[in-house]
């Protein structure tokens, strides 16, 4: 006698699954968009990861995709949740309620990493519960339609039939449906996936509170600055298509930060706290801040993962207020000798004192470009701080300034393993030719960039192939914190060429051969490219 085969397979209980997550991942998005942005699922699952990377995982995330790493890092988390959502269909179709209860144990991790996050609400937990309860229960429904688990019974034939049995149809322990109807499963299932997947496009559309600081965002008028930058020498670009413009559209800076939804902050409910190692304990508000005498400043920003000749770098125009200024109201103690910035999502930074209260340009900005703060640059209030990688310097979206010692706290990056203070280094870019861009013979150009901020660069030298190096022209440079173009001429000949550069600074330091990763406090060595010409 030959049985009929037990249960549906692999491939429907699967599909249940990954449709059952889908709609609960769709709602949960949604909820947050109404009630939570911050605890957005994806977003906390991808924070909570971002938290627990360990430096290395970073740099290479950063290496990899650039600042494409967070855009990386949620597909990353959408292909594993697909997969677990898959297990768990299968799962639930084998072993009842196992597959449930893995998908609200998830749920329930993320409530309880939402809770805990700095911004966290008083219902922060609330989208990813939504998340688990809807996840499990559309499971429920999908695999008691299909009848996963159904037995086929034989019904009871005389022994002096010699016909063969013939099954009985089967019956599901959950209901009293009738026998599977695959057709209609599918569709069920595949109406489940499209609601959750047009959930997540409405939470994205919807965004209440990126509306709302966007609206605030875009009527907001910049107070004149008390103290105007120098405006930028003509000779400061050389005008050579291609080649880095030497102050970086609003749109085109890049962005390395941890925030995964860029945080939404009004400026009538900014402020910043200074305290820790002061006598007097400061706090200032928005209205505050902009009657204050604001100060314009060009500066250079580089982000510490920045790989030789990479392009996590860029400079703008700041308008902002002297934090040394604001620290002199506070009055650290003589025992204090770094500042912890924390932005409002929990990042943290440990910048040295010095470096906030000599004379350098380091501020409070509110502006970039003769703009507001893009939302992604951290409206409403930055630091900008010259001559110090970002990740020790650059908090967006700060809201406290902690007077402390290295020896008591750490920032964010710190912890991580990266260096305690992160001064630039010396370094120079080729932008022209590209790498590996084919040229034609006869007369082109090399350019490109060369930086350190606080200290200036007064030579760039360009070596092709195994020849002598040879002095490259330098633009005019707007100041000592920004970085510089410079140019060489080259009769480019038939053959394949290397072709390389350096930089000296102003008090003599010449750029290094040593090539070293951004790890533990910045890249070295010299920018070296390949080009074919024929």
């Amino acid at each position: 006698m030959t049985l009929p085969r037990r249960g549906a397979g692999r491939a429907a209980p699967a599909a249940a699954g990954i449709a059952s997550v889908a709609l609960g991942a769709g709602l949960g998005e949604l909820v947050a968009a109404l009630l939570a942005p911050p605890a957005s699922p994806f977003a906390v699952i991808g924070g909570g990861l971002i938290d627990l990377a360990p430096a290395w995982a970073k740099d290479a995330a950063i290496g990899l995709f650039g600042t494409g790493d967070k855009i990386a890092l949620l597909v990353g988390i959408a292909v594993v949740a697909l997969v677990l959502a898959a297990v768990a269909g299968v799962l639930e179709s084998r072993r009842p309620p196992w597959g449930r209860i893995v998908i609200l144990a998830l749920a329930g991790v993320g409530a309880v990493v939402a809770t805990f996050r700095p911004d966290a609400s008083l219902i922060a937990w609330l989208p990813a519960a939504v998340a688990g309860v809807v996840g499990a229960v559309a499971l429920a429904c999908l695999l008691r339609l299909l009848g996963a688990d159904r037995r086929t019974p034989l019904i009871p034939q005389d022994d002096d039939d010699a016909a063969a049995p013939e099954p009985r149809a089967a019956v599901d322990p959950w209901s009293s449906a009738g026998p599977i109807d695959r057709r209609r499963f599918f569709a069920w299932t595949g109406a489940t996936a499209g609601t959750g997947i047009l959930a997540v496009i409405g939470a994205n559309l919807l965004q209440t509170g990126s509306r709302t600081v966007t609206a605030v965002r875009e009527a907001l008028r910049l107070p004149r600055a008390a103290t105007t930058a120098p405006p930028v020498p003509a000779t400061a670009e050389f005008g050579i298509s291609g080649l880095t413009k030497v102050i970086t559209p609003n749109d085109r800076f890049y962005r390395i930060d941890t925030a995964l939804i860029v945080p939404q902050v009004s400026t009538a409910d900014w402020s910043l706290r200074i305290h820790g190692l002061v006598e007097d304990e400061v706090t200032i508000t928005w209205d505050d801040l902009v009657a204050l005498p604001l100060e314009e400043s060009i500066t250079t920003l580089a982000c510490v993962s920045n790989p030789v000749g990479g392009d996590l770098i860029g400079n703008a125009k700041w308008l902002g207020y002297p934090i040394r200024l604001l620290l002199e109201r506070a009055r650290p103690t003589a025992d204090a000798d770094m500042v912890l910035s924390r932005s409002i999502d929990g990042f943290t930074a440990s910048t040295p004192l010095e470096a906030l209260t000599d004379d350098r340009n380091a501020i409070l900005a509110i502006g970039m470009n003769d703009a507001p703060l893009p939302l992604e640059h951290g409206f409403p209030v930055r630091m900008v701080v010259p001559g110090l990688y970002g990740y020790v310097s650059a908090t967006k979206w700060v809201t406290e300034l902690e007077v402390t010692r290295f020896d008591r706290a750490r920032g964010y990056w710190t912890e991580r393993g990266w260096s305690e203070r992160g001064p630039i280094k010396l370094e120079s870019r080729i932008d022209l030719p590209r790498h590996a861009q084919g040229l034609s013979a006869g007369d082109t150009v090399i350019a490109g960039v060369a930086w350190q901020q606080q200290v200036g660069v007064s030579r760039v030298e360009v070596q092709i192939d195994d020849g002598p190096w040879q002095d490259a022209e330098l633009a005019t440079a707007i100041s000592d914190d920004t970085w510089v173009q410079w140019r060489m001429p080259w009769t480019a000949t038939e053959g394949d060429h290397t072709v390389r550069c350096r930089a000296t600074s102003k008090d003599g330091e010449r750029q290094t051969s040593d090539r070293v990763p951004p790890a533990p406090d910045g890249a070295t060595g010299w920018h070296e490219i390949y080009v074919p010409v024929f």
